[in-house]
This record gives structure tokens, C-alpha cells and sequence, in this order.
């Protein structure tokens, strides 16, 4: 609450309260720095109350339905009776709310002055809130995303994007969904488990498409088993809306019917009217440019998180906003490598992976001084155990470390710590092969990988 008293000067003043604005929030003041943080909604931002966080919940629903109904498999005789979307909605709305009242008490223990309304950024040292001026020695901009549309598709009744659909009171019997990226599996693989039928839409010739071909090509064999249906390589067309749902025609002449069709085609950088062109911010399709150190070229304004061209990723934003203010507080921090930031997406079989897809390599490399091996976990005790199908690509450079790290089947988003510090810290397959893995867990996938690649295969064949 912005009172009389409230200061009106800072070291740092942030404008966006999301995962950048709130990790350079807390890493600022931890390092003695007054901070100022403007936020026109709740500190937390897309991840917490729309994004990573409420999605993740749903699929975890989506995942004991699974449960549910596969039980007798297992000798365990369930049945999946129902899905009570309210309930659903309930226990995802608990989850939000208790982290949400964590990180407020964590800001306000922090003393980071949390300043309420939509900011613009007025001069190189100035940001305006309802008509107050607030200044910084130095400024993060921060100010996220939102889930973006096609030209000429509008947003309303049964056509609707991930904000919408967070919010379903009932389960859709048939769902079309557009774009075959993180957002449009994941919301497939939930409506699946619940019981939809749908089809995906991908432009492109892949699901997955930023993903390593092995894995998407994988994944979309999974998807087949799960009798999902998609397309990919076609582009959308339009869609009309009638009173029991919708009609999307497709450019070669394919029309499909559903009860609504989910837009899951990215995100945009959330800068119109917020100044930064005015104030001589180098901006490119609406995303703010900085240099490797984050900064934008005008004054101390730095950028971080979904606005800066990249990966659109919570972890990556809070790993930015850390950087900015170790940065303002004099630490001379590491840039961060972009190709080494993780990536899951958390459909049903999951998609993990870190560093150069082989192609990449490839291309960063040189073709003949790169090779790849897939593990199959069909050799992986864990694996078998929870019925998973799916393997460990690891790419690397001839003789030398392992670049990427990629990954298809349940859970294996949980094993991308140890596949990070891997391709982070340049090790070999012979580095990690006499690594010990403990026995039956998946992270075994990761050891026997290494195990291959480095020429010693136990549990595969040579």
C-alpha cells in the first residue's frame, strides 16, 4: 500500500512484479540495496496465478486420473467415476494461494516497497504510477508477457487462450487446439486425461517443434498411443463459432469440429504504452534488446525475462533478475548461456532436455565432429515399474564434452538438474560413466547413457 511515507527514490526500481521482477527484487535487497517494485497486479506474475503454476496443477489432476483408470494394470482395481472441474479449480487455486502468501511474506520481510498500479517509464531514472513519480539509480524492466493470437483471430466465447482455459468450470467433451508447442501439449494431454477428445494444430512439421527431432518424433508417437489426433505442417485457416462450438478450417481444405478451440500459439512481450520507445529503448517486434549483460544501451536500464528475445521460461526470468542485481550490486556476475538454461515441457510423457539439439551442434560444430547416442528406457528398472516409454539422447562433440542432453517419459523433467551441470560444466561421457546412480530410479537412464556414449554399455546393446 503507497501511503505519504512511501519513498519515492531507490537504488533499484523494478517496473513488473513477475518471475525477473520479484528475483531481482529479493537478490537486490539481500545485497543492501533500497528496492522499489511496481506491479499493476499480484507479485508473482504469469508463472504463479496463469502460467507454470496453475497449469502444472492440472496436469498433476490429469496424471492421478490417468491413475485412476489405469489401476487394474497394476492389480489395483480403480476406476475413473468422474472429474469435478470445481474441485479441480479448488485444489489448483490452493496451490496459487499458498505460494502467493509465501512470496508476499518473503517481499515484505525483505522490506522491498511494493508499489501498486500500472507503471510507464517516463525518463532514463523515472517510472510514473497514478500519476506519481518514482525513481531509481538504476531500473529492471520486466514486464512480461501474454498469450498472443494470430492476426484476425479474436479472442472470445468458445475461442479462448491459456487464460481462459485455467478457468474452466466443466471438462470440454472435444477441443481443437492451435500450436503444438509447450502450452498446446500440455493443455492436450490434460483434456486427454480428463476425457476430451482432441486435435492438435502445429504449422510447423513437428509437435515440439524447438525440440530435438528425436524427441519430437517421439512425442508424437506417444500422442498416437494416447489417440490424441494432430496435424502438423498445416497452417489455420479460420474458425466460426455456433451455439454447440466451433468450425476451424484448415489451408488444405481440412475442417475439424469441436466445442472450443484453444489459441496456443506463444507468448508476446508485454511493452506497448509502457514508454520504453519513447525513452530511446532499442527494440525489436516488441521485445527489448539488451547486450549479453542485460542491459539496454540508455542510462542503468536493464531488461529481464519474457520481454528480452530467448527462451520464454520462469526459471530463466529469475535467473535474470538474480543476474541485474548482482550486477548493480557490483558482483560481476557470469552471463547466463542461454543453451544451457533447462527446458520441460510436463505433458504425459514428459520433455526435457538442455543444450544443442543435434542439428544445432551440427551447425555450431560441424557435422563430422558431433555424435549422438539415444538409451532406450526399456532398459531402466524405474521406467518399467511405472510403465514409461521413452530414452535419453546425449549429443557431444567428438572426443570432447557433452553438448545437449535430451529426454522423452514420465518424469523425466526431474532428472534435468544433473543433465544441466553436465552440459554446463563441459563433462565428457567418461566424466560421468563412473558417476554412481542409484538403484531403480530413472536418473540410472542418465548413468547408462554416459555408460554408452563413452564405450563401456552394461544395459544396452552395443
Amino acid at each position: 500500500m503507497v501511503t505519504e511515507s512511501t519513498p519515492r527514490s531507490f537504488d533499484l526500481l523494478i517496473l513488473g512484479g513477475g518471475s525477473g521482477g520479484y528475483a531481482a527484487a529479493l537478490r537486490a535487497a539481500q545485497l543492501g540495496l533500497t528496492v522499489g517494485l511496481i506491479e499493476e497486479s499480484k507479485v508473482g506474475g504469469t508463472c504463479l496465478h496463469n502460467g507454470c503454476i496453475p497449469t502444472k496443477a492440472l496436469l498433476h489432476s490429469a496424471e492421478l486420473a490417468d491413475n485412476a483408470r489405469e489401476g487394474a494394470k497394476y492389480g489395483v482395481n480403480t476406476t475413473l467415476e468422474s472429474i469435478d472441474m470445481s474441485v479441480v479449480n479448488s485444489y489448483k487455486q490452493g496451490v496459487i494461494d499458498r505460494l502467493y502468501k509465501g512470496l508476499q511474506g518473503l517481499i515484505k520481510s525483505r522490506k522491498v516497497v511494493v508499489i501498486e498500479g500500472h507503471g510507464t517509464l517516463v525518463g532514463p531514472d523515472a517510472i510514473e504510477v497514478r500519476g506519481e513519480r518514482y525513481t531509481g539509480k538504476n531500473i529492471l524492466l520486466a514486464t512480461g508477457s501474454y498469450a498472443r493470437s494470430l492476426p484476425g483471430l479474436e479472442i472470445g466465447g468458445r475461442v479462448m487462450t491459456s487464460d481462459q482455459a485455467l478457468n474452466l468450470d466443466v471438462v470440454p467433451k472435444s477441443a481443437i487446439v492451435l500450436g503444438g508447442g509447450v502450452i498446446g501439449v500440455e493443455f492436450a494431454s490434460v483434456w486427454t486425461s480428463f476425457g476430451s477428445e482432441v486435435t492438435i494444430v502445429e504449422g510447423l512439421p513437428h509437435l515440439a517443434p524447438n525440440e530435438d527431432e528425436a524427441l519430437s518424433k517421439g512425442l508424437e508417437r506417444a500422442f498416437r498411443k494416447r489417440k490424441i489426433n494432430f496435424k502438423v505442417g498445416v497452417k489455420f485457416q479460420g474458425v466460426e463459432q455456433h451455439d454447440n462450438g466451433v468450425r476451424v478450417s484448415l489451408e488444405d481444405g481440412t475442417v475439424l469440429e469441436a466445442e472450443l478451440l484453444l489459441v496456443a500459439v506463444g507468448r508476446g512481450p508485454r511493452t506497448t504504452g509502457l514508454g520504453y520507445e519513447e525513452q530511446g529503448i532499442r527494440m525489436d517486434r516488441g521485445f527489448v534488446l539488451t547486450d549479453e549483460r542485460l542491459h539496454t544501451g540508455v542510462a542503468n536500464i536493464y531488461a529481464a525475462g519474457d520481454i528480452v528475445p530467448g527462451l520464454q521460461l520462469a526459471h530463466r526470468g529469475f535467473a535474470q533478475g538474480i543476474f541485474v542485481a548482482e550486477t548493480i550490486a557490483g558482483l560481476s556476475p557470469q552471463p547466463i548461456v542461454e543453451a544451457n538454461i533447462p527446458r520441460v515441457t510436463y505433458c504425459e510423457p514428459e520433455v526435457a532436455s538442455v543444450g544443442l539439439t543435434e542439428a544445432k551442434a551440427k551447425e555450431v560444430h560441424g557435422a563430422d565432429a558431433v555424435e549422438a547416442l539415444e538409451y532406450n528406457l526399456g532398459g531402466n528398472g524405474k521406467s518399467q515399474i511405472l510403465g514409461t516409454q521413452g530414452f535419453v539422447k546425449l549429443v557431444r562433440v567428438k572426443n570432447g564434452p557433452v553438448v545437449g542432453v535430451h529426454m522423452l517419459g514420465a518424469r523425466v523433467g526431474e532428472q534435468i538438474g544433473e543433465a544441466q551441470l553436465i552440459v554446463s560444466w563441459d563433462a565428457h561421457p567418461e566424466d560421468v560413466a563412473p558417476l554412481i546412480h542409484a538403484h531403480p530410479t530413472q536418473n540410472e537412464a542418465l548413468g547408462e547413457a554416459h555408460l554408452a556414449l563413452a564405450g563401456k554399455p552394461l544395459h544396452a546393446h552395443d
